[in-house]
């Protein structure tokens, strides 16, 4: 496997810890901003009385370098209801920012490059040899369906997450991993 940087947030010591027989889930997002710079930024921001914030375990960015955040026995908060249990791999992706929630701005044009699919089945690959419990694999979207009010018009409602969105490529992402994608329970236009 390529070497990952490891660059771990300065709140990780404040996460909860957990055995790592605990993980049996992937949950897959994009950024929705623009570098590995601004997700890190936003990564370090603390949101939480017991001193973190919101964050995944793993980036990669475009050109294929994975960093590792968070390490595997904490617990990141990356999906609400899905943390304790799942490790959060972050692609570095625009998807709909700045507009993340503008009726207007939904579709998520930029597509992953071979380089993130080639370094996210590496690390998919050793972290399932390294963490037999780990069996299923999700995007955020498949997760978390809440619609909200949308910015630019309270009257229409937007879903929450789309990440890592439609131009993710689940099949070349999973070919020959043994994990079992969790289906979304409701499709999102």
């Amino acid at each position: 496997m390529s070497a990952v940087i490891h660059w771990p947030l300065p709140y990780v010591e404040t996460l909860a810890p957990r055995a790592l027989a605990a993980i049996d889930l992937i949950v897959l997002h994009c950024t929705e901003l623009p570098d590995l710079a601004s997700a890190r930024e936003y990564g370090e921001r603390v949101l939480y009385p017991g001193g973190g914030g919101n964050s995944g375990h793993y980036y990669i960015d475009r050109d294929g370098r994975s960093y590792r955040f968070v390490s595997e026995d904490r617990v990141a908060h990356h999906t609400r209801g899905y943390n304790e249990r799942s490790i959060g791999i972050e692609l570095v992706n625009r998807g709909r920012w700045p507009h993340w929630l503008d009726s207007r701005h939904q579709d998520m044009t930029e597509a992953y490059s071979e380089a993130q699919i080639d370094a996210l089945r590496e690390l998919l690959s050793a972290l399932r040899a390294a963490l037999p419990s780990l069996h299923g694999i999700a995007g955020h979207e498949d997760l978390d369906h809440e619609r909200v009010p949308a910015s630019d018009d309270a009257r229409i409602s937007v879903w929450r997450k789309r990440d890592p969105g439609p131009r993710f490529p689940w099949d070349w992402a999973l070919h020959d991993l043994p994990l079992q994608r969790l289906r979304p329970a409701t499709t999102q236009d």
